[in-house]
């Protein structure tokens, strides 16, 4: 084929898709252009993220706020300013100075909801993104719409192939859309962004439990050797435990984790029970419970050396709701330790 027919065709198809309504909105699976050949939506902001305060995002009718802590916490108001998690918060805003505007968009207003990038709010799936300084200026601010994965070629040796992520974006109060590419970790439920974990020690430091329930008290120890199990020491005459429960209540501790969290003064329910649970190195950890219509709340305190006052500065104020199955391993009691018949 002669080289100035094949330019002709070449410019000929271009033209198509430029004039082509479709080609602006419908996503495309060619490869993403090469970095070098993209902008960055935010040149700047790698250098000003020591100044970002608060990030702000907004979806339909859910609307989430993090808040600079001291050093670098980020903490949710939503929730009475409890920790948030941490390489969340880094992932978007590193993701946000990588983002890349790889393809311009439509820039018809009627067309936006298409994308996902009509205005938001309520009955809007878009996303708005606001990063801001101190004085509440903004450092970035962004609309997200639709994101997709595609398949970005084969991995290393030719193992699995790799993932490249997307994102139809614009600017706030513009019109004109573009296909970024990156990764963008944006979700307005605070449930998402909550630092989950709350203790995580290991069942083999559990030396012996205390647990009251319904005024009645069940004593557990620990058996020596390396394999020891926690069997029932008080009252004398127990029935035979549920070696189950007992492992249970062993591991009560070890990776624990909220369904929810409030501010302690703010538990709901009533007094369902308390746990004291004597470990290794000098750390008693002591757990007292509440319950409010099947929802279990529980605040939690440590006595003991460092340790202790480490565990008492991150739990100290504070009322975790567990699973409900996790009553019965904090508050045992002789009748849900009992070894059921059959």
């Amino acid at each position: 084929m002669p080289l100035n027919k094949r330019h002709l065709l070449a410019l000929g198809g271009g033209a198509v898709l430029v004039a082509g309504a479709a080609a602006l909105l419908l996503p495309r699976e060619d490869a993403a252009p090469p970095p070098a050949e993209t902008a960055l939506a935010f040149p700047a902001l790698a250098g000003r993220l020591g100044a970002a305060q608060r990030i702000e995002l907004r979806q339909g009718a859910q609307a989430l706020t993090l808040q600079r802590g001291p050093g670098d916490a980020w903490l949710l108001p939503e929730k009475g300013g409890y920790p948030a998690r941490g390489e969340r918060v880094r992932e978007l805003l590193v993701a946000l100075t990588e983002l890349r505007l790889s393809e311009r968009r439509t820039a018809d207003p009627a067309a936006l909801s298409r994308l996902g990038l009509d205005e938001p709010g309520p009955g809007s799936n878009a996303v708005l993104l606001r990063v801001l300084d101190g004085a509440g200026a903004p450092l970035a601010s962004l609309v997200i719409g639709h994101r997709r994965t595609r398949t970005a070629g084969g991995g290393v040796g030719g193992g699995a192939a790799a993932m490249a992520e997307s994102a139809f974006v614009r600017r706030p109060g513009e019109s004109q859309s573009w296909l970024a590419e990156g990764r963008l970790p944006v979700d307005a439920d605070p449930q998402l962004w909550i630092e989950r974990e709350i203790a995580n020690l290991p069942e083999e430091r559990v030396r012996r439990v205390i647990g009251v329930r319904d005024g009645r008290t069940v004593e557990l120890l620990r058996e020596e050797g390396p394999d020891g199990r926690l069997r029932i020491v008080l009252p004398g005459d127990a029935p035979p435990a549920d070696e189950i429960s007992l492992d249970e209540v062993g591991r009560a501790l070890e990776g624990l984790t909220l369904l929810d969290v409030r501010a302690e003064s703010g538990a709901p329910g009533q007094p369902a029970g308390e746990g004291r649970f004597i470990l290794t190195d000098n750390l008693t950890v002591t757990a007292r419970l509440r319950q409010e219509n099947g929802a279990v709340w529980m605040t939690l305190s440590a006595s003991g050396d460092e340790e202790a006052a480490r565990l008492n500065a991150r739990w100290r104020g504070w009322a975790y709701q567990v699973g409900a199955w996790k009553l019965p391993a904090f508050a045992p009691s002789l009748d849900t330790l009992r070894k059921r018949e059959g």
